[in-house]
């Protein structure tokens, strides 16, 4: 498969950024394009969504020994993200496949069709001892062309049928869908949802995450998860300085309300290439909001845009990163999301058969 769909949809990024690994720089000629430029441009800064088949993963199981990140090993069924967030840190990992981290990180979308059969053969090994997987470490397990491909889906029923604890992480809706595998998942203590809360106005979250779910739709994932036993953690990450740090207090509160049982977040980091593409993204979206934001973004990061250092990274350094941890600290004991999720089971696992219905000797 590689076929192309027009969206509608605004995009998250407007510029296709030239990647650090191409010797090549190209300039768009606009005194060369046909009369109606208006036409060519829109075109341009709204591309047809391609998904190019990858046939040859060998593997979709990521191992990271980052201390900064709560998971040691993660499974992507995809690479790219139609969502478009303008902030994503994700998209330089584009850049690897020869694809640009701006439009082409959201509209080259890369799809694993094998995960689930190669999920299934990483379960099966006897190497494996049980440990939570993230479902997915890098992009959106639930992006809109889950519902074409189900790959996700697919995955969950593989870790189902293994007793394999998971941990979902997403922006996206569309989880209720699977509820039919979690909440059985839940009730042997195997997944935990994790659901990305930025901000509760819905006009600023279509501008930053054109095609992710509203924030409406978000809290009634975790609403419906709930209810269904499902254990759910909100994320409030990335937290912009000067855009959304106020919004804290409100959006634990709709999180609670919801049914949530821990929150978490994180400070925005603009490794590489995402730097340029969100200040753009700023300068478009919000003009005369642009210097301070900017300023604030640079106060957390030492005078820099981003972070490296492990135990920076995601809660920055300076007052102004203090002040919106205390900030965040003050509201999640208040409203009981200060704590963990319950642990997972590992014990229930069993290994699958593998590609020949042969189970572990041992």
């Amino acid at each position: 498969m590689g076929d192309k769909r027009i969206y509608s949809t605004r995009r998250g990024s407007a510029i296709h950024l030239p990647s650090r690994f191409d010797k090549t720089t190209r300039v768009l000629a606009l005194d060369v394009l046909e009369s109606d430029i208006a036409d060519e441009l829109i075109v341009r800064s709204n591309p047809a969504t391609e998904f190019i088949p990858d046939r040859g993963t060998k593997s979709v199981i990521t191992e990271n020994d980052s201390p900064d990140v709560g998971f040691r090993f993660s499974l992507n069924p995809y690479r790219g993200c139609e969502h478009g967030c303008s902030y994503c840190y994700a998209r330089p990992t584009h850049e690897f496949l020869g694809y640009d981290a701006g439009l082409g990180f959201e509209t080259k979308i890369v799809v694993k069709h094998d995960a689930p059969k190669l999920f299934r053969h990483f379960l099966s090994q006897n190497s494996w001892v049980p440990e939570p997987i993230a479902l997915s470490g890098v992009t959106d397990p639930y992006q809109p062309c889950e519902r074409e491909f189900n790959l996700t889906r697919q995955c969950l029923e593989v870790a189902a049928g293994a007793n394999q604890p998971v941990g979902i992480i997403t922006k996206g809706a569309l989880v209720l869908r699977d509820l039919d595998i979690l909440a059985p998942m839940a009730a042997r203590g195997l997944v935990h949802v994790n659901v990305s809360i930025t901000t509760l106005d819905a006009a600023l979250a279509r501008a930053r995450e054109p095609q992710a779910a509203s924030p409406k739709a978000r809290l009634r994932a975790v609403r419906e998860l709930s209810a269904a036993g499902v254990p759910v953690r909100v994320l409030v990450t990335p937290v912009i300085p000067g855009l959304i740090d106020s919004e804290i207090p409100a959006i634990l509160a709709a999180a609670k309300e919801a049914g949530a049982r821990a929150a978490g977040y994180g400070l925005v980091r603009l490794p590489l290439s995402v730097a340029p593409l969100f200040l753009e993204w700023l300068g478009r979206a919000l003009p005369d909001r642009k210097g301070r934001v900017e300023s604030r973004i640079r106060d957390i990061r030492s005078g820099k845009l981003n972070e490296t250092e492990f135990g920076r990274r995601m809660s920055g350094t300076g007052e102004m990163a203090n002040q919106i941890g205390a900030m965040f600290a003050v509201f999640a004991r208040k409203y009981g999301l200060d704590g963990g999720l319950p642990a997972y089971d590992c014990s229930r696992f069993h290994a699958p058969p593998d590609a020949r219905g042969q189970g572990r000797l041992f």
